[in-house]
């Protein structure tokens, strides 16, 4: 019986805070770079900004125009669905003015991944898929299944998971799984 991967979208696939960091610098008069922002200066907010913020990213296209996180993620997913079913696994719910941008987006550079595997879901608790990765240890931490963490700067103190750095290392992780 084939496994399951379910993907995590922003800053496993694609580069959320980069957008986010320009988003901030460009209406509230700050001048972060990428690097700080995904540090950890983005908890720092003051509240009205970060109200404003969510508020940006409830604007239609907000996440239409993301980059691409890691150019060999395309190529890796593609990949592993030969071997495995996957699934995207976004959570929405607290920015529903995201969905059609994102459901846009995993279309313009994921449109070998089946429409029925589209999931957009707040705790990834329901997801129940064999792997879940994600750069989130609190949606691995309420996953049922193995958790394999998406390394960010953020997320460097977790312990307890399956730590990948980029999609390259993800492609060889998941074909020593295939003979085991």
């Amino acid at each position: 019986m084939r496994k399951s991967i379910a993907i995590d979208m922003d800053q496993v696939l694609a580069n959320f805070y980069k957008k986010l960091c320009k988003t901030v610098n460009e209406n509230f008069g700050t001048n972060y770079t990428d690097e700080e922002f995904i540090a950890g200066t983005r908890r720092d907010l003051p509240e009205e900004q970060t109200k404003k913020l969510y508020e940006y990213m409830n604007e239609p296209d907000f996440f239409r125009d993301l980059e691409i996180l890691d150019a060999d993620a395309i190529d890796v997913v593609q990949k592993l669905q030969e071997n495995y079913d996957i699934f995207i696994a976004t959570a929405a719910m607290e920015v529903p003015g995201s969905f059609n941008a994102k459901y846009d987006w995993l279309q313009r550079y994921f449109p070998f991944i089946n429409k029925q595997n589209i999931v957009f879901c707040g705790t990834k608790s329901v997801i129940h898929t064999d792997y879940l990765i994600d750069d989130s240890p609190y949606q691995l931490e309420v996953f049922k299944g193995t958790g394999i963490l998406y390394s960010m700067p953020y997320n460097q103190s977790t312990e307890g998971f399956i730590r990948m750095n980029n999609w390259k290392e993800i492609e060889v992780y998941f074909q020593e799984q295939l003979v085991k």
